[in-house]
């Protein structure tokens, strides 16, 4: 147990600390040479200050990085979105909009010539378990629009309901951009739609 300083400890603290901060560094008088006090007093102090020095001369964390991680990790995060009802009527099955949502844009990216860009499902009004699809594509040019509009939606239509076992009452298509004839090379077309 550590006996309580006297009121001279005390003084040579406040001497050596005075002694420690002013003196150039190998500069010692008799006193704080042999008291013992003095002495560890010095050396803790000497101590702490090499120790405050080395971490100012850190450099400091690179806090950019460290915010684009944290946005990246949050941003890789699966949001599922709404829990739409399947079309199951004795059972209580249920799909994340997200999940559904991507089989659609899958879909959507076997007509030859589009490309899906973004996909939205929401219940049909009256129905619990129908739902509603709006889905955006971009479109080569090479065939009427209202064609290709009519192959995405049929196979939309298709994977709802054969793939996904989901009522779609409707499908709404939305071409938002066109297709240049080399934008989608043919083997690349599978990995469109993993978003």
């Amino acid at each position: 147990m550590q006996q309580e300083k006297t009121p001279f400890e005390h003084a040579c603290l406040l001497n050596g600390w005075a002694k420690t901060s002013d003196a150039p560094a190998g500069t010692a008088d008799s006193h704080s040479i042999h008291c013992p006090c003095c002495r560890e007093a010095i050396e803790g102090l000497a101590a702490l200050d090499r120790a405050t020095r080395a971490l100012r001369a850190a450099e400091c964390p690179d806090t950019h990085g460290l915010a684009n991680r944290v946005i990246n990790a949050v941003r890789a995060e699966v949001r599922l979105g709404t829990l739409l009802m399947l079309n199951d009527p004795g059972q209580d099955l249920r799909i994340a909009e997200s999940a559904a949502a991507k089989v659609l844009r899958r879909a959507a990216d076997t007509v030859t010539g589009t490309r899906a860009a973004s996909c939205r499902l929401s219940p049909s009004k009256g129905g619990h378990v129908a739902h509603i699809v709006a889905i955006t594509v971009a479109a080569k040019l090479d065939k009427p629009l209202r064609e290709q509009a009519e192959a995405v939606r049929q196979a939309v239509l298709h994977a709802a309901e054969h793939v996904l076992g989901l009522a779609v009452t409707t499908v709404n298509v939305d071409v938002n951009d066109v297709l240049e004839p080399s934008r989608v090379p043919v083997g690349e077309r599978s990995g469109l739609s993993d978003r």
